[in-house]
């Protein structure tokens, strides 16, 4: 048989190369789309807690200290996510959620203290997210009495009457608005120069504007419900130990995210409204961080932004609520069940997004007070969580091999005590601002 041409010869080493290139690139796809199918509770939580609230206090700090502050957002990373993942961790363990176990190695009195804290944070917390979507849809000329009510029929109804995977899909599909923010900061033109120092160089005032921004990154960033969502959002996935390092990536992957959206944020409002020395009073203020983006539009799109961040916690923080109350008192709980099945779980979700709405919009609301009572109520819960969980997840009874390791549990401790000591000064700020004015 005669021997393939020199051209021959060089057309099948090009099919062949093609071929293994389509192999690579299908094999690549096929890493994106299961990436992209375990996304869910670590992505979901993390992002909820850029909420409302942490979006205006996000602002303030570029607004007020430009690219200073970046540096915090660095160890807060490893904070959250080290919190989050030992949560998540013993929901694939134990298959029960964080007030389950609470109840179990605690005791029903300390779990109904823990509850009902929760239950009043959370509570406030929650009206705070329906004036955050108020003040959103008011930029576009709807008036709040119809969007508020619209807005809390739309989560009930999403949560209610629709199946776990539904909401998960739901819930990340509001993660995308802050994609936004990201676009902003590059188009705002900041001084990467200056906001490559304020990442690296630690900079700290002993004054009490900077003292209260600081721990307000902190205290904004890791809140207890947080903790209780994602270890039952863990449990009624199914996620067990076997299959839990997927679910690890879900939850570093979102917080790292979720840090990064708050960078871009903070970048934003520095390159813009610290350059030009204004201070945020309002949403419209905020909004002028997007101008590069959408210049007279940006008022539009911070108002999107807005409106779906605070659709995404409203519906978290009342379902985190239902969860720690259901498995605090052993009641079946999941969105996936009808209200035959869980009328407490439901009908806590149910109560906490109506109550929310209709407080939300009373004229008038003194909104300052409302979240000033509950962030205190926060920051006194957290470090009770925070122990409560390094308790459980070294337990070795009930988490086997899967407990922590020597430097893992080093850092997790520190993260308890730093987050603890910075919570409680946060308190100490907030209720006696006098005691700082040096």
């Amino acid at each position: 048989m005669a021997e393939p041409s020199t051209a021959v010869r060089s057309a099948g080493r090009r099919l062949m190369r093609r071929g293994a290139r389509g192999v690579r690139g299908s094999a690549a796809w096929r890493r994106f789309l299961t990436y992209l199918a375990i996304l869910g509770p670590g992505m979901i939580t993390a992002n909820a807690g850029n909420d409302a609230g942490g979006i205006a206090t996000f602002s303030s700090v570029g607004a007020e200290f430009g690219y200073s502050l970046l540096w915090v957002l660095v160890p807060i990373t490893i904070s959250l996510g080290i919190v989050q993942e030992m949560c998540a961790r013993m929901g694939a363990v134990t298959g029960k959620g964080l007030a389950d176990l609470i109840r179990e190695r605690f005791g029903v009195r300390w779990t109904a203290l823990i509850m009902l804290s929760l239950l009043v944070a959370n509570a406030g917390v929650t009206v705070s997210e329906f004036v955050g979507i108020a003040a959103a849809t008011e930029l576009f000329g709807v008036p709040r009495f119809v969007s508020v009510p619209l807005a809390a029929i739309a989560i009930w109804w999403l949560v209610v009457k629709g199946s776990y995977q539904r909401v998960e899909r739901a819930f990340l599909l509001m993660s995308l608005v802050f994609l936004g923010y990201i676009v902003s900061a590059f188009l705002s033109r900041p001084d990467w120069t200056g906001v490559a120092i304020g990442l690296v160089k630690p900079t700290f005032k002993l004054e009490q504007a900077f003292l209260f921004s600081f721990v307000a990154i902190v205290g904004t960033t890791i809140s207890p419900y947080m903790q209780v969502f994602v270890q039952s959002s863990v449990v009624e996935k199914g996620v067990t130990a076997e299959d839990y390092n997927r679910t690890k990536i879900d939850v570093w992957v979102g917080t790292i995210f979720a840090i990064l959206i708050v960078f871009f944020i903070v970048v934003s409002t520095a390159a813009t409204l610290h350059k030009a020395g204004i201070q945020i009073t309002s949403a419209e203020h905020a909004a002028r961080a997007l101008r590069p983006l959408a210049g007279e539009y940006a008022e539009k799109l911070f108002g999107i932004g807005l409106f779906g961040a605070s659709m995404l916690a409203a519906g978290v923080l009342p379902l985190a609520t239902a969860y720690s109350i259901s498995e605090a008192l052993g009641f079946e709980k999941g969105v996936s069940r009808s209200f035959r099945e869980a009328p407490i779980f439901l009908g806590v979700f149910t109560f906490l997004v109506a109550t929310g709405a209709a407080i939300a919009v009373i004229p008038g609301l003194p909104l300052i007070r409302v979240l000033l009572v509950t962030q205190v109520i926060n920051g006194l819960l957290l470090p009770f969580v925070l122990f409560a969980v390094l308790r459980l997840v070294n337990d070795r009874e009930l988490m086997g091999t899967r407990v922590n390791g020597p430097i893992y549990n080093i850092a997790a401790w520190l993260t308890a005590l730093i987050v603890t000591a910075l919570s409680l000064l946060y308190l100490l700020v907030t209720l006696f601002p006098s005691l700082l004015s040096f």
